[in-house]
């Protein structure tokens, strides 16, 4: 297996690009919170082992196996998410913390016994889709809340799940995974989006519409 750093590499970039967004030292350095010379150093050696490639004025990109490895990760950390959630009764903003240490611990044995045990899930707690074990992965559902325009509603079907404080806020507003939603109003200019959630009305900033997708139900 390679080591934890190598791994959490992987697993950032795939987000980067699952994101469109370019997978570059810098933004990797940002998402893992680590110095961009020890993100070379990585990319170097990820690149010698063909796992990354190296993309002219574009950064870099995963090969065919280093996606496989990011995925069998990805599989790892969600059925953890979910296992925590669902067994020991943690709440949603609490389970990505631990998921990211214990996804480097536990046996593929394991984290296939986890998912028989769970019914053999399609989601995470955050509407993220679980890889199967071969690799494959479901394309992500519904689009963010910022893109709607007013009128549109739909159920929420996926969150970011990397900043507990930005789930807590979600709960506060009495956003979860399965919430109708329906844009009321939205600023013009990137300000206040006004949103029905259920039977509430609440306010959310363009940022976190961002971060919270919806699959349309009057599309």
């Amino acid at each position: 297996m390679p080591p934890t750093s190598i791994e959490d590499l992987l697993k950032t970039i795939f987000g980067l690009e699952v994101a469109k967004k370019r997978p570059s030292t810098k933004a990797v350095a940002d998402v893992l919170d680590i110095p961009m010379a020890s993100v070379t150093g990585m990319v170097k050696k990820l690149a010698a082992d063909g796992l990354l490639e190296h993309v002219p004025y574009h950064g870099f990109e995963l090969t065919a196996t280093g996606r496989q490895l990011a995925l069998r990760m990805l599989r790892r950390h969600r059925l953890i998410e979910l296992f925590l959630m669902q067994t020991l009764g943690l709440g949603w903003d609490e389970v990505h913390a631990d998921a990211e240490v214990m996804e480097h611990a536990v046996s593929d044995q394991l984290v296939e016994r986890i998912y028989t045990y769970l019914g053999k899930p399609e989601f995470d707690p955050h509407g993220s889709p679980i890889p199967d074990s071969d690799g494959a992965v479901a394309v992500r559902s519904g689009v963010p809340v910022a893109q709607l325009a007013a009128g549109d509603e739909g159920i929420v079907s996926e969150v970011e799940d990397e900043d507990p404080e930005f789930l807590r806020y979600l709960s506060s507003l009495g956003i979860k995974i399965g919430s109708p939603l329906r844009v009321m109003a939205k600023d013009p200019y990137g300000g206040l989006v006004g949103l029905r959630v259920g039977k509430r009305s609440v306010s959310m900033g363009t940022e976190a519409a961002q971060r919270v997708r919806v699959a349309r139900s009057n599309v």
